[in-house]
């Protein structure tokens, strides 16, 4: 993933963050992280769900330097581990 923050998606449209921030928020009631965050937990999700990938190579898929830090960022957005996640049945 090459556009991770708020400023690199303004960039990518052009226009300057407060203007993204500001649009964003109205129109979702989140914030411009708050909805990044969202998105790449849920890839995560279904990566988790729908691949045999390893959780590492996912971790590095999704642009974080560590697979730890893809853990606790997967854990404080979704309140289970990844292998959590990876283990349930639907």
């Amino acid at each position: 993933m090459t556009l991770k923050t708020p400023s690199d998606y303004a960039q990518a449209l052009s226009v300057h963050i407060n203007h993204l921030n500001r649009s964003v928020k109205e129109t979702t009631g989140k914030t411009t992280s708050e909805q990044i965050a969202a998105r790449i937990a849920k890839e995560a999700g279904a990566l988790l769900q729908h691949t045999d990938w390893n959780i590492a190579d996912i971790a590095y898929s999704l642009g974080f330097e560590y697979p730890s830090y893809f853990t606790n960022f997967f854990r404080k957005h979704t309140g289970k581990s990844p292998n959590q996640l990876r283990h349930i049945t639907v």
